[in-house]
């Protein structure tokens, strides 16, 4: 399961959820459940002053995800590696990473990443970047705050400019030209239930975008839809991004931001804190500048 299908899983949710009772008040018609046994494993640092007080604080990062979090030569690197480092020295003390794999589903990556622990193994950390917010999803989980709104993201469409050197492609191209996805991705459900399924046979999937990316440099694809970020940091010169009009698509765009356990709000209201005074300041949209990335202003 990747982060992409986490993120799906979450979109899913939503509009799940959707009702005239969430305009006004997203959690009117959640009803709370019993909670369930917090159990404190391997919490690294749980109040401000402990993490102070030992130097460093862990950051649940997702692995093998550029440009956002991966390791090259046993360094970390990313968008929201440098930015978790801002958000540590903020603090005083030093960022440390816990690279994970994506669960089942947003929930599950919550429980055993910031308030539980997996059943075998793991670590419970500080701080979990680039979680998608959801104003009726955060009723719905409460042994996590939602803070520190980030980024936006977007779906895109990627394309090769040799192929459309006028006209940039939309969706209905894709019932003659070929079009990469991630496999379970949000792209890929929308694009397979489009205009009732006519661009089936024209859909290629792959593990990742960025393996879709490699396809639409190497003319295997004519283009690659799917998260704006991703799609960007596999640009060559031969290939550009735009963001058309995307008609029946009802979750296109999404915030971004941290989750930290629900137990330690003092550190969620410095966390967030940091976070503001680097958007504020345009340090955080200088990290995406860097990495030749979009920076999309957050809703927060």
């Amino acid at each position: 399961m990747t982060i992409r299908n986490t993120i799906f899983s979450l979109v899913v949710m939503g509009l799940s959820w959707t009702g005239q009772a969430h305009a006004a008040d997203p959690c009117a018609d959640y009803v709370p459940q019993p909670k369930p046994q917090n159990v404190g494993r391997d919490i690294v640092g749980k109040e401000m002053d402990e993490i102070q007080e030992q130097g460093h604080m862990l950051f649940a990062v997702y692995e093998d995800y550029p440009p956002y979090s991966w390791e090259e030569g046993g360094e970390p690197k990313g968008v929201d590696i440098e930015i978790a480092r801002i958000i540590a020295e903020d603090l005083g003390v030093e960022a440390r990473f816990n690279f994970i794999a994506a669960g089942e589903n947003l929930d599950a990556d919550l429980r055993n990443n910031i308030w539980r622990g997996a059943l075998i193994g793991g670590r419970i950390a500080n701080v979990m970047m680039r979680i998608p917010y959801d104003s009726a999803f955060k009723c719905r989980v409460e042994q996590v705050v939602f803070t520190g709104q980030y980024s936006g993201e977007s779906i895109a469409i990627a394309y090769d400019k040799a192929t459309y050197p006028e006209d940039k492609p939309v969706p209905a191209y894709f019932r003659f030209d070929t079009v990469g996805v991630e496999n379970d991705s949000i792209s890929d459900f929308y694009l397979s239930g489009f205009v009732g399924g006519q661009l089936q046979g024209n859909i290629r999937r792959f593990p990742t975008t960025s393996a879709a990316m490699a396809a639409l440099n190497a003319g295997e694809v004519k283009a690659v839809m799917g998260p704006l970020g991703e799609l960007e940091h596999g640009l060559t010169d031969s290939t550009d991004v735009h963001h058309p009009p995307l008609a029946g698509f009802a979750v296109s765009q999404w915030t971004l931001g941290v989750a930290v356990n629900f137990r330690y709000r003092p550190l969620s209201y410095a966390v967030d804190d940091a976070i503001n005074y680097a958007l504020q300041d345009g340090r955080i949209p200088a990290i995406y500048e860097k990495y030749g990335l979009t920076h999309q202003t957050p809703e927060r």
